[in-house]
């Protein structure tokens, strides 16, 4: 009888191992659709465009003091696409472009004559700023690097997300969330000198992504 007592437990271990040893994994985060409804994937080229046709164009660059490198990222006219992008994962293994992901966003198509990369940062970038960053402009600008996820890349990290019947872009950097000060903003659209420019706000910016 001890034999077979013992015997019981041992027994039940195999046929219930999942219940015992192994977790649930959580499924990965949705993925993100094209204007096509397909799966917006790395190594493609994509417009970044309104949801609304009535609320302008693509994204562009100009310099916007006139002087100076890098390019600063505007909005287009109404009837212009503006320059594809393309979007790195922070694990660049994956090939698929998820919601609050960490991910970069490079131009394709680089028409100028600056030596700063394409990949869009946050210029003059302070996550640690004693003054409230509600009272900050960020604008996004170019000049940034495609991966090495650290604290010396926060400015380069932006998430999509979805937003009502689109998406949205934000900054909310988790690649050093545990030992880095970060914040967390959308990313909208504010006019500065007759520019329509690309910036961390309070409005998000409805978009949606065409496969170029």
């Amino acid at each position: 009888m001890k034999t077979k007592s013992l015997f019981l437990p041992f027994f039940l271990l195999f046929i219930f191992p999942n219940s015992l040893f192994c977790e649930v994994a959580e499924p990965p985060p949705d993925p993100v659709r094209d204007t096509f409804g397909k799966l917006v994937r790395k190594k493609f080229s994509y417009y970044i465009l309104p949801l609304s046709y009535l609320s302008g164009g693509g994204f562009d660059l100009i310099n916007t003091n006139y002087t100076t490198c890098p390019l600063d990222i505007v909005q287009s006219s109404y009837d212009t696409l503006g320059i594809p992008v393309e979007f790195f994962p922070v694990n660049l293994k994956k090939g698929v472009i998820r919601v609050f992901t960490d991910l970069n966003i490079m131009f394709t198509n680089k028409y100028t004559v600056c030596p700063e990369s394409s990949v869009w940062k946050l210029d003059h970038y302070y996550p640690n700023d004693p003054l409230n960053p509600d009272y900050r402009d960020y604008f996004i600008t170019t000049g940034g690097v495609v991966g090495n996820p650290g604290p010396e890349t926060l400015a380069n990290w932006f998430k999509i997300q979805k937003f009502e019947d689109g998406y949205k872009l934000l900054h909310c950097p988790s690649v050093c969330i545990n030992y880095c000060d970060v914040m967390c903003k959308d990313v909208g659209i504010y006019a500065q000198n007759g520019y329509t420019r690309l910036a961390l706000t309070n409005v998000p910016f409805k978009v949606v992504f065409k496969r170029a």
